[in-house]
């Protein structure tokens, strides 16, 4: 279920509204990464405190642990909220992280594509080797070489056929 803005600031503190707050989109991207990076880790503090209180109320309310605080846990209803809010504003820090990071990737990528593309031009650019006197003969490779064979097509498919019949058999097992 969705969260309202007004469940929300209940169970936000203002510290932790600010936090959630420059974890939107817009706000997380006009962020420098330095400042991205402290955002998450402060975030990620922030969520993992709000686990622990989530957890040990939980095992107040079902008898596990000995109350702490002033009075005993009654319901985790806002531990519950304030983790969920917490989580989905680290989900939406690491997205851009993650975007970040594949522009870097495809960036590099291409420096990397233009370096090599400038060395290759480069290298073409190497004068040919002087020409030697002697007949202007033009060399074309090797001839194809013919080669009688002197099995019969009937054995050389008999032959196939018992290859695939092994093969078969050891497939099976």
């Amino acid at each position: 279920m969705a969260i309202t803005k007004k469940q929300e600031e209940r169970a936000l503190s203002a510290d932790e509204k600010e936090l959630v707050g420059m974890s939107g989109v817009r706000a997380s991207r006009s962020l420098t990464d330095a400042e991205l990076s402290r955002l998450v880790k402060r975030l990620r503090t922030k969520r993992d405190r709000a686990k622990t209180v989530a957890e040990r109320q939980r095992r107040e309310l079902r008898g596990k642990a000995r109350p702490r605080g002033a009075t005993p846990a009654k319901d985790d209803d806002g531990s519950k909220v304030k983790l969920e809010v917490l989580s989905a504003a680290l989900a939406r820090l690491d997205t851009e992280t993650a975007r970040r990071a594949q522009v870097k990737a495809k960036a590099l990528l291409v420096a990397n594509a233009k370096k090599a593309l400038a060395l290759k031009q480069q290298a073409k650019t190497a004068k040919p080797p002087a020409k030697t006197r002697g007949p202007a003969k033009v060399s074309r490779g090797k001839a194809r070489v013919i080669v009688e064979n002197h099995v019969p097509a009937s054995v050389r498919g008999s032959v196939r056929k018992q290859n695939a019949r092994v093969q078969a058999k050891r497939d099976s097992r």
